[in-house]
């Protein structure tokens, strides 16, 4: 499904150039379930940015389903994302100024789905994640667990090709962690390719693959035991 070759990402700081990340070479296939782990500020949320066609600013190659991604424009990028990439964010990103009941919408928008079923599906959605009753409240009312569950909501129901969650489970409470994770598990046997970033040892377990990052580099990946530790890459 997705190839990077060579990925890196940096930013300009006063003191000169920082790296976020470094010679990523990683490739993720149809139906994975991956999960990304690593210290803070190892370049966990920046690679799943890049997966998820947010940011720009990366040097490399990024193929996805054989389309050179590195080649488009912004806006034929942010097509491919509509039609085929659902994002939980560790921070909601819900929009302000819209109901719960039609951020859930948004992405069936995209997607061309006709009125009569978006509705049918909004319903069945917000009854799956037992919040019918926050429909028409607007994001500022709900508590952080109750945004996060929006967001995952959102992020599923036009059962994207790949979902990507950074920290999913954080603001929920053990039962709801673990209602969310069944989720991810029962769409990933029904062919959703998912990659998570994670702290949780619990939510990793769901995963099939575990891929560590540190300081930017690849450490380690389950799937590929002759990778390099990045200590030797970088000399």
């Amino acid at each position: 499904m997705i190839q990077l070759k060579n990925l890196e990402r940096s930013y300009k700081t006063p003191a000169g150039q920082t790296w976020v990340l470094r010679r990523i070479n990683l490739e993720i296939r149809e139906g994975e379930f991956i999960t990304i782990m690593g210290p803070s500020g190892a370049g966990k949320s920046s690679l799943l940015n890049v997966l998820a066609l947010l940011d720009d600013s990366w040097q490399g190659e990024y193929w996805f389903r054989e389309q050179a991604v590195h080649e488009m424009k912004r806006k034929q990028r942010s097509e491919v994302a509509k039609r085929n990439i659902g994002m939980v964010f560790q921070s909601y990103h819900l929009l302000d100024d819209l109901t719960v009941g039609e951020n859930i919408d948004l992405p069936l928008s995209y997607k061309d789905v006709p009125r009569s079923e978006r509705q049918a599906m909004v319903a069945d959605t917000l009854d799956r994640f037992q919040i019918v009753a926050k429909k028409a409240l607007f994001p500022s009312q709900l508590s952080g667990g109750q945004q996060q569950l929006v967001g995952v909501a959102r992020a599923v129901i036009h059962k994207p090709a790949l979902l990507l969650a950074d920290e999913p489970t954080g603001n929920l409470h053990s039962s709801q962690a673990k209602e969310i994770m069944e989720l991810f598990h029962e769409l990933n046997q029904q062919g959703t390719t998912i990659v998570q970033v994670t702290h949780s040892e619990a939510n990793a377990a769901y995963g099939s693959r575990t891929i560590q990052l540190r300081d930017g580099w690849m450490l380690s990946d389950t799937s590929n035991p002759e990778l390099r530790p990045y200590e030797a890459v970088r000399q």
